[in-house]
């Protein structure tokens, strides 16, 4: 369960008296999500999400996360939109930590990934995408292609006791990244962090009926945000690649937002960036985790197979498209 710090009823109840959103009922920790701390908060008015920001995440960068979220709602995407107390303030502290309330959505996250859910997904990104056009406040991607070599510069050393051979194909791969990146696609606020667990559909629905979880949220290339959910909701359990789930989720993209050429051409490129972030950041958690955590780290060799799949790609025809 991904719970950093315990919270007592007496904490909740002085908490919650800050707001106006009624009488606590009952609150419990939230076993989804890796970074923060979560809970379900039922009061006599609604249910509500509690959320403590734990050590990953900069306080200087939480009034983008709530203002992204409070921008993307009166745009329309359906989105966790923060609480404000009595006072107009969303951003409070709780246990010595950042916390903050938003709402509730309803829906549920995919279980097993249909090619109707990659189709909905594109839709909602391509959707993302364009209301945060002209969202004002820019934060950089800190998990971004400059922030992958410290990160593993601070684990490389336990690389090869997760698989023997781990650190020399990094450094490879680092070089070629950094060499090869692209740097002038159209770029705006991406989520960075859309996998299955943060996207809710409603049983036998194919729209997204939400999206949770911006606290990876930044300015980056939207396209890469693409190659993000490739890696995330494109893959079999068995490691192989789904061709109709990709170009489901690219069309459906295309058809709010068309991504241009040169877009396409570097998907290959990119998609392999995206597998190397989340290799870099599990491997550091599962080297860094303590083994009492209540919150189990999840296995970087997954992203090793996803990576090595991408880097046999020289266009987006394997994933389901051409380039024009």
């Amino acid at each position: 369960m991904a719970v950093y710090t315990d919270v007592s009823d007496e904490d909740i109840a002085r908490f919650v008296a800050e707001y106006d959103i009624g009488n606590v009922i009952s609150f419990k920790g939230i076993a989804e999500g890796v970074e923060n701390t979560n809970f379900l908060l039922q009061t006599d008015q609604a249910p509500f999400i509690l959320t403590l920001y734990e050590k990953r995440v900069n306080p200087d960068d939480l009034p983008f996360y709530l203002g992204l979220m409070d921008h993307l709602s009166s745009k329309g995407l359906n989105c966790p939109t923060p609480i404000h107390g009595t006072d107009g303030v969303a951003l409070r502290r709780l246990c010595g930590r950042p916390a903050a309330i938003t709402s509730f959505l309803n829906g549920m996250s995919p279980r097993r990934i249909q090619p109707h859910h990659c189709a909905g997904l594109g839709t909602a990104t391509a959707q993302l995408h364009t209301a945060g056009q002209d969202f004002d406040i820019y934060l950089g991607n800190a998990f971004g292609v400059k922030g992958w070599r410290p990160l593993f510069e601070s684990c490389r050393s336990d690389a090869n006791g997760v698989q023997p051979g781990l650190e020399q194909m990094i450094e490879v791969e680092l070089d070629f990244l950094e060499a090869n990146w692209p740097h002038h696609l159209p770029a705006g606020v991406i989520h960075a962090d859309l996998f299955p667990d943060n996207v809710f559909f409603f049983p036998g629905q194919d729209d997204v009926s939400g999206v949770i979880d911006f606290y990876f949220a930044c300015n980056d290339l939207l396209a890469y945000d693409l190659a993000i959910c490739m890696n995330a909701w494109c893959f079999e359990p068995d490691n192989s690649f789904n061709v109709t789930k990709a170009r489901n989720l690219l069309s459906s993209y295309g058809k709010v937002r068309p991504l241009s050429g040169d877009e396409l051409a570097a998907l290959p490129i990119l998609a392999r960036g995206a597998s190397l972030r989340f290799l870099l950041t599990r491997l550091y958690d599962w080297i860094n985790t303590p083994k009492d955590a209540l919150v189990t780290p999840k296995n970087p060799r997954e992203y090793i197979n996803k990576l090595r799949f991408h880097q046999r790609v020289d266009s987006a025809s394997a994933y389901g498209l051409s380039e024009e």
